[in-house]
């Protein structure tokens, strides 16, 4: 790693512990309670914030709005320690929140808006799954799927399919994205 890769991930770690006030998201959470200012979760079947990020860069490949390689270089060490905090499955929303910050910060109000244009959903990360090979839970992310089911019955219901507490919505999809979204940065990198 390079030293500002270094003093990114060291600058995101310290971000989030001077938040004092930081409390780990609950085991049963299944998205993000990050707040965009810039992408929008309220239509139907939205994605959360982090999948949109993620999906979006992927779909921007080969269009204008694409993640040039400076912007790679910055983006590559916030997604890794944001794939660090998934598998850690005890991070602070705080230092979720603040790494979508960044990488939101990283790219320009262009890519931004192609991104929201996108209108991402539920079935555009299903669609983008199995043409990757990635398996979805039975749930299958589906919106409705889980609604009305107490935390434990959610818990239970996660580990059946294979999910951990704390991953988002769409299960292994999830973290097949952000492998996705790290592999494609480590690509543009010179």
């Amino acid at each position: 790693m390079n030293k500002i890769t270094i003093l990114l991930v060291l600058f995101a770690l310290t971000l989030s512990a001077c938040s004092g006030q930081a409390t780990p998201a609950p085991a049963n959470s299944t998205t993000d309670s990050y707040l965009s200012p810039n992408l929008d979760t309220a239509y139907d079947g939205a994605l959360p914030v982090r999948n949109q990020l993620t999906l979006g860069i992927l779909e921007l490949d080969g269009t204008p709005n694409a993640v040039t390689p400076e912007q790679a270089q910055t983006l590559l060490p916030l997604w890794q320690a944001l794939l660090g905090t998934q598998k850690s499955g005890t991070a602070a929303q705080a230092e979720i929140s603040a790494l979508l910050e960044q990488i939101e910060g990283t790219l320009t109000s262009e890519q931004l808006a192609a991104i929201g244009d996108l209108q991402l959903t539920q079935t555009d990360l299903q669609e983008w799954a199995s043409a990757n090979g990635v398996t979805l839970g039975s749930g299958g992310g589906q919106p409705g799927q889980g609604q009305g089911l107490t935390p434990e019955e959610r818990a239970t219901r996660q580990a059946a399919e294979g999910r951990t507490p704390g991953s988002n919505s769409g299960g292994g999809a999830s973290t097949a994205l952000l492998n996705a979204v790290i592999t494609y940065l480590e690509s543009l990198v010179p």
